[in-house]
């Protein structure tokens, strides 16, 4: 029977604003639009004025958006067009959430770590979100908490394995009494089109 993963209690150390400089430079020499924001209600603000009022918008599965209420604020208002509220409105299943979460106008979403070089590397099980990541959106908007800059991919890696993980694990035991897992791990290098991809670091920790 599977067992919870090893958990690392030193990945949930914030860092500090030296390196949010780097992550931040970093970034935005690999053709990110970054933004630094003190708190998850600051990030939660920028987000909201920054995405559009007429286009699908897609909430990946991700605790930042929940804890931030990012995800609340898109999927249960009537603000944005919500994809996923699209799907629930007609009674679409997990298999349709797949097919249009992959390519829609728009996903918000996080990822589990962020070097100070300005690689991105988020895991999933499914890999649902995924392809919206990579290039399937049109635009993708990124908010990620100050504790998930790591100095190099190696650690980023690690820092994936050892603690969102094992946190990860946690909250399904909790929820669905479940396990959780690693399908698939996407590195994001740098992007390809201008004004793409927006990154919101968080100075606080928010997230896995």
């Amino acid at each position: 029977m599977p067992t919870r993963p090893p958990f690392d209690p030193a990945f949930a150390a914030a860092a500090d604003a030296d390196q949010l400089d780097r992550a931040a430079a970093g970034l935005t020499g690999r053709g990110y639009t970054v933004h630094i924001v003190d708190t998850p209600d600051e990030a939660r603000a920028l987000v909201l004025k920054l995405l559009p009022l007429d286009k699908g918008i897609f909430t990946a599965a991700s605790e930042t958006l929940r804890e931030a209420g990012i995800a609340a604020a898109i999927d249960e208002e009537d603000t944005f067009v919500s994809v996923r509220r699209r799907i629930a409105a007609s009674g679409g299943d997990f298999a349709e959430q797949v097919r249009q979460g992959a390519a829609p106008d728009v996903v918000v979403g996080s990822v589990h770590a962020v070097t100070e070089a300005g690689e991105m590397v988020a895991a999933s099980a499914s890999g649902s979100q995924l392809a919206s990541y990579a290039a399937g959106a049109l635009t993708a908007i990124w908010v990620v908490g100050a504790q998930k800059v790591v100095p190099d991919l190696e650690t980023a890696l690690r820092r994936v394995r050892t603690h969102s993980l094992p946190l990860e694990w946690d909250r399904l035991q909790r929820s669905r009494d479940a396990e959780s897992f690693i399908g698939k791990i996407l590195i994001l290098e740098r992007e390809a089109f201008p004004d793409r991809g927006t990154v919101v670091l968080v100075r606080d920790r928010i997230g896995f």
